[in-house]
């Protein structure tokens, strides 16, 4: 039989069929997938196969071949993925400035993600009621700079409701990734549009200013015309995988549209003679932010670094 995994707890995966049925399976035996050590050899998102134990249990034997995937490092193990999930038409990632703050670093790590495995981001900046007028400048001049890049930004406040309609349309007929660092709000937005989920959402830590975990398992939801959406736990940090030093730069929209005109094929964009890329930080065209966010990556490897 087939089925379309919905749900992750644990060991065990939410298929749901054509028919509406669902099933609640586990991996057959120690089945891995090819080439990629992963903490979860199946997720959401994935096109399944799988054996029924009896009117309600399976056990999944094959994953349908991938259009994508999104994955980062796990927590636990620096050299294994922990893969977030798969078939992913968009990605919602969802950034504030105020209650928690959002590092550009963690933002540019995640497109660079997402470039790498060709999923378009959509960047959500929420909580816009939080912002005074010195932080909304900020707002105005990071809108500007990813757009400038080539990506797109929605501006909204999922507390008074500002620009969040206008995300509905955006979610018809495709399935969506929703990520974020935790206590972004992004179930808070997503119950405004969709109650009847009545995803689960909780406070800001004073102590630390960060969010706390009220997604434990990442589950999928059928909404509005033909769409999926897919909610994860909140990402603390965001260590990429299977990314080669010298491929950093490719993942990077606007470094890369730069270097084709350095001196040298092989350049590092850190010190050669010639490189387009440090001229074009000298001149302003790549933002500091922008290019300390590539450094980061091409100089420490280490997930911890990113964390807040």
């Amino acid at each position: 039989m087939q089925g379309l995994v919905i749900r992750n707890t644990g060991s065990w995966y939410t298929v749901e069929c054509a028919d509406g049925k669902t099933w609640e399976c586990k991996v057959k035996g120690n089945f891995r997938l090819k080439g990629i050590r992963s903490t979860n050899p199946v997720a959401i998102g994935d096109n399944v196969v799988f054996e029924p134990l009896d009117e309600s249990t399976g056990l999944i034997n094959c994953i349908e071949d991938r259009k994508n995937y999104v994955i980062r490092k796990s927590t636990n193990l620096s050299k294994q993925s922990h893969i977030i999930a798969a078939n992913v038409d968009q990605c919602f990632l969802f950034v504030t400035l105020r209650q928690p703050e959002t590092s550009t670093t963690f933002i540019d790590r995640f497109l660079a993600s997402s470039e790498a495995y060709r999923i378009p981001v959509v960047i959500i900046f929420n909580k816009t009621d939080l912002l005074d007028q010195e932080d909304r400048e900020l707002l105005d001049g990071m809108v500007h700079l990813y757009t400038t890049i080539g990506y797109e930004c929605r501006c909204v406040s999922a507390k008074t409701g500002d620009g969040v309609e206008e995300l509905r349309t955006m979610l018809d007929g495709k399935v969506t990734l929703l990520s974020g660092n935790s206590g972004v709000g992004k179930s808070t937005l997503i119950n405004c549009l969709y109650p009847d989920l009545n995803l689960k959402t909780s406070e800001i830590s004073d102590a630390y200013n960060t969010g706390k975990h009220t997604t434990t398992f990442s589950a999928m939801f059928p909404v509005g015309e033909g769409g999926y959406i897919i909610d994860t736990p909140g990402i603390k940090g965001f260590g990429t995988f299977n990314m080669e030093r010298e491929e950093v730069s490719h993942y990077f929209k606007d470094i890369f549209w730069f270097s084709k005109d350095c001196r040298f094929n092989n350049c590092t964009h850190t010190h050669e003679p010639g490189c387009a890329v440090l001229q074009a930080v000298e001149r302003h065209d790549i933002s500091q932010s922008r290019y300390s966010s590539y450094l980061s990556m091409l100089e420490d490897p280490n997930e911890d670094k990113y964390r807040k």
